[in-house]
């Protein structure tokens, strides 16, 4: 299945519409410091899916909204999720993303932190031109809720083995992006609050989904086509899901343990480590409960217009876990 369900099947729909959201991004820079449209620019093109406009232009054609206010709401919130890129890869010391070099191999910390700060400048922007203020409330309390998981992250997650706090660390980071993508889209369409609650549902199970197989691939990938070392979260003392059923399993696994008081500083032992998660069926049980959730969001889907958007959108959530980097 994975190698019949790809993007081209769900960006088929919106393509002509993507690529005005991608117009739209790139011209922000337009009379600003030519050195902004030269980072604007590098950014763009570092081999971003465009999955969360996706999102946003399917589910707001099928709901009737007007084309224009999806592109610039397209473009609002991939601008937004490109500024969080900028900051996290400053915050974590990254050099690479998806092996391009980051803005911050390149430029000073300030300079890269003002690119950031910018970047959500013209996204908040993007957003107050969809003349929508619940729109741009929702805009901005999900930049908050990402900052806030952020700094949760930084300040209490490390070394916390718990599902709780790992639901709410990935929907800080991912599901909440998603939630606006496909609510946002909804606020702007002939619809009542019934159905932007649907989307906001189906936007927030598919974001969980999201993150959860990207999670599993931190396992599974390759260093050279991941940019980052093999569970990499791990290695930071971040638990993610397949450490989490691991550690279900094997409750009383030394190396586990090691690693949640915060005394595990031997590459040979995360290795061993890393290869034990592999192979206990915590990827397996994790990846299951990814296809829960989209399981779940496409429920949501069942009373909504049968268009070639919808059937897109349920093409985009099986493809989130069939996907392979």
């Amino acid at each position: 299945m994975s190698n019949l369900l790809t993007q081209t099947n769900f960006f088929v729909p919106i393509q002509e519409y993507l690529d005005l959201v991608e117009y739209k991004m790139r011209t922000q820079s337009d009379g600003h410091h030519s050195d902004l449209g030269a980072a604007l620019d590098h950014l763009l093109s570092s081999g971003g899916k465009r999955v969360r406009p996706a999102v946003a232009l399917l589910t707001g054609n099928m709901l009737g909204a007007v084309p224009d206010r999806l592109v610039t709401l397209g473009a609002a919130i991939e601008l937004l999720h490109t500024a969080t890129l900028v900051h996290d890869d400053l915050i974590d010391g990254a050099l690479l993303r998806r092996g391009i070099a980051t803005l911050n191999a390149q430029w000073s910390p300030a300079a890269t932190v003002l690119t950031g700060d910018f970047v959500f400048a013209q996204a908040a922007k993007l957003a107050a031109e969809t003349d929508s203020i619940p729109v741009m409330r929702l805009f901005a309390e999900t930049l908050a809720i990402i900052v806030n998981g952020e700094l949760t992250q930084m300040f209490t997650s490390r070394g916390v083995a718990s599902r709780e706090d790992y639901y709410k660390r990935i929907y800080a980071k991912t599901a909440s992006m998603f939630e606006l993508a496909t609510a946002a889209s909804a606020m702007l369409s002939p619809v009542n609050d019934k159905v932007v609650m649907k989307m906001r549902r189906f936007g927030y199970q598919i974001g969980m989904a999201f993150q959860i197989v990207d999670d599993v691939l931190d396992f599974t990938g390759e260093q050279t086509t991941m940019g980052k070392p093999v569970a990499s979260d791990l290695r930071q003392g971040l638990i993610t899901l397949p450490a989490l059923y691991y550690l279900e399993l094997h409750p009383d696994d030394q190396e586990m343990a090691s690693l949640l008081d915060g005394h595990f500083y031997s590459d040979e032992r995360m290795d061993r480590l890393v290869n034990a998660i592999r192979k206990s069926g915590a990827i397996e049980m994790s990846i299951e409960e990814a296809r829960q959730y989209i399981e779940f969001s496409l429920e949501t889907l069942d009373n909504q217009p049968d268009t070639l958007e919808k059937q897109a959108l349920v093409d985009l959530a099986r493809y989130i876990v069939y996907r392979e980097f």
